[in-house]
């Protein structure tokens, strides 16, 4: 039986309001119209759906049925409708963002608290993940872009656009005061104790990268898995480590936490987000995507 979607709203209607006026009003048509897709439904059912009484049209017994099953689709239907309104005034949704230590080092923050005061209905899950899994978590679906440094091998089905460079220093503690009294060169900090991230990570391969043009090996001393583990191991005199220049704060006598002065600078490294070519984003996930691309450096997609 092909009954179309209009004559089961227009009984939707009739029955949620037990008046055929009250169907009209809500639907924008008039009563003779709401009167003739009744009959028509009731015809192409074989059965009355309503009867009058003195209080107005009630639903007869078959009508009930009807009901009671209609009556679960089109309240799905409006819960659905709502939902997708109250997404687009951006008064309910949720952002997935996989982000690497290094890359909450960046404007990232501040954006999010933008975001935030801008769309406090919005909810923000925001997930620390090493560069290849963040890449993972986006391709797998399981976030809507992820925000991580250069130097990860990037899928073909992922784009990837600059929104913000990051520039690092080398860090001593107090048993290396030594290499704070004058400009050191890189081949001068080898010679110490060295705190990278783990093998695998962006961050391990970029300075392994950066050792060898110098015609240095990188041979880390200490591996941490995240950029936030550098400091506080760097002050229990482990080694020297490489921070973003924004993790440094007060004096470093009150810090424990030295910076070092190198004669060939770390070059910044540039920080990429990527999504999906092919997914789109939800209207959170795209107004998040325009903060975060606002201002950002030029840089053509990978």
């Amino acid at each position: 039986m092909n009954i179309s979607y209009d004559s089961y709203r227009v009984f939707y209607y009739a029955a949620k309001f037990r008046s055929f006026s009250q169907a009209a009003a809500a639907l924008y048509s008039n009563q003779p119209n709401v009167t003739r897709m009744i009959r028509k439904l009731e015809s192409e059912l074989g059965c009355a759906l309503f009867f009058r009484s003195p209080q107005g049209v009630r639903l007869t017994p078959e009508g009930e049925k009807l009901y009671t099953h209609i009556a679960v689709a089109f309240e799905s239907i409006e819960a659905g409708e709502e939902e997708v309104l109250s997404d687009q005034s951006l008064q309910s949704g949720i952002v997935h963002i996989a982000a690497s230590s290094l890359a909450l080092r960046t404007r990232l923050l501040q954006v999010l608290a933008r975001y935030r005061r801008a769309y406090p209905h919005v909810r923000i899950c925001l997930t620390n993940h090493s560069a290849s899994h963040g890449l993972a978590a986006v391709q797998n679906g399981l976030a809507d872009f992820a925000i991580l440094a250069e130097g990860a091998s990037v899928p073909d089905s992922l784009t990837a656009q600059k929104i913000d460079e990051i520039q690092e220093i080398p860090i001593c503690g107090p048993a290396f005061l030594e290499l704070t009294e004058e400009s050191v060169s890189l081949k001068k900090l080898a010679d110490y104790p060295i705190i990278s991230l783990t093998e695998g990570t962006s961050s391990h391969d970029f300075y392994a990268e950066l050792f060898l043009r110098h015609g240095l090996s990188f041979s880390p001393d200490v591996e941490v898995e995240t950029t936030a583990q550098v400091p506080p191991v760097v002050q229990c005199d482990l080694g020297v480590g490489f921070v973003p220049c924004e993790m440094l704060y007060g004096t470093p006598e009150a810090s424990g936490i030295y910076p070092i002065t190198l004669e060939e600078p770390i070059p910044a490294r540039s920080v990429f987000l990527f999504q999906r070519r092919t997914q789109p984003l939800s209207i959170a996930a795209k107004k998040l995507r325009q903060m975060l691309l606002e201002d950002a450096p030029q840089e053509s997609g990978k």
